[in-house]
Formats: structure tokens, sequence, C-alpha cells
């Protein structure tokens, strides 16, 4: 039996860009269970990124209404919001957000600077993420040190400092070549598939979008199109084919 994480009715958000109203959502209703894997597809200016905005308590929508975990978001006041984004949400975004001068490990730590979860030794916290996402040898480098592909393994690592129900990733291979794109998929599959965690991706390449269980589209503010993927690409499968996959099985 699945169990609803986020929803939202009604949904819209209204920018104003000197006197012209700019209609970003107009009027969203959906839903997303827990423990699912979604990809938001849609060209620039659809909506999308406004969308995932919403949905990490970045951004609040003009009017309807958002649930996340059953709670009201909506009737949150700034500082429950950012404690709900720190305790729920772990973000990965395209360009990775990483501080150059400083390591892997003190990367992945940054959240727990905002958390009120003190349980444990932190660079232990930040050290087991580490491996989860194959560089626990990797602690010790600077940005600068590591490919484009290590990098967003550190954020996704960074995303994942304090165990939270949702992913919400940004572009995450808009920055990656092809084969290290089926390598940061893999990652999230398999965090979604083995750790339950609900990964929703915002995207514009139909190929990583396959890579999720379902595919809602965006278009001039609305929701479109919301497919389910039958048969979805299997990153770590594919990656095992090409000889690359032993990281990220």
């Amino acid at each position: 039996m699945t169990t609803e994480l986020i929803r939202v009715e009604n949904l819209t958000k209204t920018y104003m860009l000197g006197e012209i109203e700019v209609h970003a959502l107009r009027g969203v209703s959906t839903s997303i269970d827990q423990g699912s894997f979604v990809a938001i597809m849609g060209p620039s200016g659809s909506g999308k990124s406004t969308f995932m905005n919403i949905l990490g308590c970045l951004d609040r929508p003009t009017s309807g209404a958002y649930y996340l975990d059953g709670i009201s978001v909506g009737e949150l006041g700034r500082d429950e919001l950012a404690e709900i984004r720190n305790r729920k949400i772990g973000f990965v975004f395209q360009q990775f957000n990483l501080l150059a001068r400083t390591t892997a490990i003190k990367n992945v730590q940054l959240p727990l600077l905002y958390s009120e979860d003190q349980s444990g030794d932190d660079q232990e916290r930040a050290l087991r993420a580490l491996s989860i996402v194959g560089l626990a040898d990797r602690a010790d480098h600077r940005p600068s040190q590591l490919s484009g592909g290590q990098q967003q393994r550190v954020a996704i690592a960074r995303s994942l400092i304090n165990n939270p129900q949702l992913i919400l990733a940004d572009e995450p291979t808009g920055a990656l070549d092809s084969r290290t794109s089926v390598e940061i998929m893999a990652i999230f599959q398999r965090l979604n598939r083995d750790r339950g965690i609900t990964v929703v991706v915002v995207t514009h390449e139909p190929d990583i979008s396959c890579f999720a269980g379902r595919i809602p589209s965006f278009k001039d503010g609305l929701l479109v199109n919301d497919e389910p993927v039958r048969e979805p690409r299997q990153a770590a499968h594919e990656l095992s084919l090409a000889g690359t996959g032993a990281a990220v099985r």
C-alpha cells in the first residue's frame, strides 16, 4: 500500500516583471507517493522549475495548497519552512554548488550546521554519506581535484546527510557527459530502491527521464501529461554491460 508524500491542489504562481504578470503555474493539481521516482519534463519556461522550488519550500505559491507528508506547507512560517527543508528534503543542483576551498567531507557536513539532529559524530556521518556514493576515498579532496561526476556525487552525499525522505534534483546531469549521467542516475535509482527515498528530478532530457517510473510534463504553467514508465531504464545494468558499473551497483 502506497503512502502519499506530496499533494498539491490548484497550485498557481504569478510573478510581476515590471507591469507584466507572468503566470508560471496555472492551477496544478497532482500527488507523488512516498518511495516513487518521478522525472518532471518540460521546455524552458514551462513552470517545472517553479514547481520544483515550491516542492522544496524555497518559494511559496500565489494560491492553492501544498501538503508535504501531511503537513500544510502554506501555513508554515519562515523558520518552520527552513526546518522542514533541512529535515525532510535533500537538494541536488546542476552546478553542484560546492565550496571551492573546502574538502569533500566538509562540503557534505554543511547542512549539519543548521540541523537540530546532533546524534553521532558529524565527520562519521559525512564519511558514511560519501561511502554511499562511492567517494569515501576522496573525502579530503577539494572540488578542483574532482571530476564533474565526482563533484555531483559529493553533492548527492550532502543531500543525504540528514536522512531526507525526499531528494529534489534540478537538472542533475545537465553539466555531465552521457556516461557520467548514467552513473548519477544509477545512484538515484539505488537510493530510491534500497533506501526508499522519494526522488524527483527536473530534466529536459528524454533519455534521463526514462530512468524514472513516472514522467509528469509541464507546458505553459500547466501539467499537460503524466505518464507511468512501464519499463524504466536500469542504469546499473547499463553500466555493468559497459564495464563501468562496479562503483554504483
